[in-house]
């Protein structure tokens, strides 16, 4: 059997993440790791996880210091079936700690135990959140492959500001089991690679199907529309989608303009309290089943952070946490959220627009900020594509679609709930309407 890929990358690790241009995506390394001999459709392949996913070898410690001496001692579901299908899980990445809830001054790719994930484009720039490590090491060509997660854009993001290709499927497609989690209604695992193809055989594995790879040459036709209020605040973006447009037409696919109605700041608030309510009990019962975990609740939690804060909190504090220990569970005041929520995500957004189409598209996000810690993050040209497909647990997919001022930008592909065949062949079809290939970032050090 091959392993010079896994060779390779774990070459690249050393020389670009840990030295050299010094990315920091890669969290840590599989202890004692041992190269899979399992004959399957990823062998001899590479593979990252996000380190709020157990698998035995690796800390899963959505980059907190509480969970970092806590041994994993059960692979999740989707790192089983990674493992059958041949793959060598090398490493987990670095996220955004506890995958950006903590705090409205987070700043997207650093966490105490892995520090602050670079985007390789140019160093000083994010590179997204919370999936960083995953879109860095995928763009920076560490590996082909890696594994993030999306709760509300933690996968769109770094793929669309890393120049790489991601899909947050249907919620419940992909099993969430020892996954430290945020929503219920809303976290899922998802794939992200190079190229669509390779996403899509990476879905294929984490779902347990056989159906996706297949969707990449399907010869389906497809309605499709774009949504004129997806589109960021940046010029340079906005034109490369305008160039989009005229080639997908120029090949004769068909575009209609629509518009959709904009959440309004209640629709924002209301979400995110659904997913503080949500936090509350789903992060309990997580730790309640991890084995050695010395926190056993979120008030455990901010406890642990208030008695570390020199090295948790020196960079942004907590309230997000304190703000979900006040709210509660899963409440009446949660039921009433939700049921708003799902009210604008549905009725007003997504089902209106699918009565006529079958896939959405759209900008994501403007060229990559300058990280800035203790600062937050500026999305302050980032649509709201992400949110109603977040909300109502749909897929969505990101792909790159060129350059702006050196830094990658990407477009955003949705669809139905459960048509992921259908969002991977449009996908598809837009990767060979741009005919980029794989990005080669600049790894620009300033």
């Amino acid at each position: 059997m091959d392993f010079t890929k896994i060779e390779e990358s774990l070459q690249k690790i050393a020389d670009v993440d840990q030295s050299g241009y010094q990315l920091n995506s890669v969290l840590a390394l599989t202890k004692d790791l041992k190269f899979n001999e399992v004959s399957g459709s990823l062998s001899g392949i590479p593979i990252l996880i996000k380190d709020n996913i157990e698998a035995i070898g690796l800390p899963a410690t959505a980059g907190s210091l509480a969970l970092q001496d806590t041994e994993v001692v059960r692979d999740s579901t989707i790192v089983k079936r990674l493992r059958a299908a041949g793959a060598t899980i090398i490493g987990a990445t670095n996220l955004s700690e506890w995958a950006n809830i903590r705090s409205g001054k987070s700043t997207s790719g650093w966490s105490a135990v892995g520090g602050l994930t670079a985007n390789p484009w140019k160093h000083a720039h994010s590179a997204g959140g919370s999936s960083s490590g995953s879109g860095a090491a995928v763009g920076a060509g560490l590996v082909s492959m890696a594994v993030g997660s999306e709760t509300d854009g933690s996968i769109v993001c770094p793929a669309s500001l890393n120049g790489c290709v991601g899909i947050k499927p249907t919620v419940g497609a992909i099993a969430r089991d020892a996954m430290i989690p945020i929503s219920a209604s809303q976290d899922t695992p998802g794939p992200m690679a190079q190229t669509v193809a390779q996403t899509a055989a990476l879905l294929d594995v984490l779902t347990n199907k056989n159906i996706y790879t297949k969707a990449v040459t399907s010869d389906e036709p497809l309605r499709i529309a774009y949504v004129k209020e997806w589109a960021t605040e940046d010029s340079g973006t906005n034109q490369l989608f305008t160039e989009l447009l005229s080639k997908m037409s120029s090949t004769n696919i068909k575009i209609t303009e629509i518009s959709l109605p904009a959440p309004t700041d209640e629709d924002g608030t209301a979400e995110f309290q659904v997913l503080m309510h949500e936090l509350n009990e789903g992060l309990a019962a997580y730790l309640s089943g991890r084995a050695g975990a010395r926190i056993h609740s979120l008030s455990d939690v901010v406890k642990f952070n208030i008695d570390n804060a020199s090295t948790e909190m020196k960079h942004f504090g907590q309230e997000y946490f304190e703000q979900a220990l006040q709210l509660g569970g899963r409440n009446s005041n949660y039921a009433k959220l939700r049921k708003e929520n799902l009210d604008w995500a549905l009725n007003r957004v997504l089902n209106p627009a699918f009565a006529d189409f079958d896939i959405l598209i759209g900008e994501t996000y403007a060229p990559a900020w300058k990280s800035n810690l203790g600062g937050g993050d500026d999305f302050s040209s980032a649509t709201w594509i992400t949110m109603a497909p977040a909300i109502a647990g749909t897929p969505i997919g990101c792909l790159p679609m060129g350059l702006v001022d050196g830094l990658p930008v990407g477009i955003g592909v949705v669809s139905r709930a459960n048509e992921e065949t259908r969002l991977i062949a449009a996908m598809a079809k837009i990767e060979h309407v741009l005919d980029l290939g794989v990005l080669t970032p600049s790894f620009t050090k300033n």
